[in-house]
């Protein structure tokens, strides 16, 4: 095939087929007496596969398997991530449903935590919990340097960290928060991310199936 077939059949321009060739996602070209590029099914497919793996792990990581040797095994390694993500997502669902839903009655001063200690309840460093403060996600009250978390505040920190953990971003967990502290209601916010996981391993397959052509047909 000429340089116009392999982009025609793999949804590139001219020279985005060159460019995946010099970058090394496609295998090089064998060359005519002449010198033109002469592309076989196997070019077509690399092009495929990079489509896909841009769309389930980025650019970055699609060329970083297309380039390696071991590319069955990074693609195993992206597959285990998404799965690792879906799980970690389940998990948070449930224990923001659970702390999102625990009553918090008549709270007196002496049920306030100070940084160090909440921090050392909720294994992370008190400057993570400096940085929720200064996004807005927890707001501790203040006495001069001192902060006290009280109840409310403990939760929302919980709340937080349980999302972190699950791969959400502050202005994700920033959007939310207000609907979780009134009335835990956050599926729209889940169904968001089970879709993206969701989207992200159908292309992981679809580059599978490119992959599994282009190796048959090296």
């Amino acid at each position: 095939m000429r340089t116009a077939d392999v982009a025609q059949r793999a949804g590139y321009s001219v020279q985005q087929i060159r460019n995946l060739e010099r970058d090394g996602i496609l295998p090089p070209a064998q060359r005519s007496a002449t010198g033109y590029r002469r592309y076989t099914d196997a070019h077509v497919r690399a092009a495929l596969a990079y489509r896909a793996l841009a769309a389930g792990v980025g650019p970055v990581e699609a060329k970083r398997i297309l380039r390696a040797d071991d590319l069955l095994a990074l693609l195993d390694e992206a597959h285990a991530r998404l799965h690792a993500e879906r799980r970690d997502l389940a998990l948070a669902k449930e224990a923001v449903a659970a702390i999102a839903a625990e009553p918090i009655n008549d709270p007196s001063p002496s049920d306030a935590m100070s940084i160090s200690e909440l921090a050392d309840a909720l294994g992370v460093r008190p400057s993570a919990l400096r940085h929720w403060e200064a996004e807005g996600l927890v707001e501790p009250d203040r006495a001069g340097t001192s902060r006290a978390y009280t109840p409310g505040d403990v939760r929302d920190a919980r709340i937080v960290h349980q999302l972190r953990l699950a791969g959400y971003r502050i202005p994700q967990i920033r959007a939310v928060l207000p609907q979780l502290r009134q009335s835990g209601d956050w599926q729209d916010m889940v169904a968001a991310r089970d879709a993206s996981i969701a989207t992200r391993s159908r292309a992981l397959l679809r580059a599978a199936a490119e992959l599994d052509g282009m190796l048959a047909s090296r």
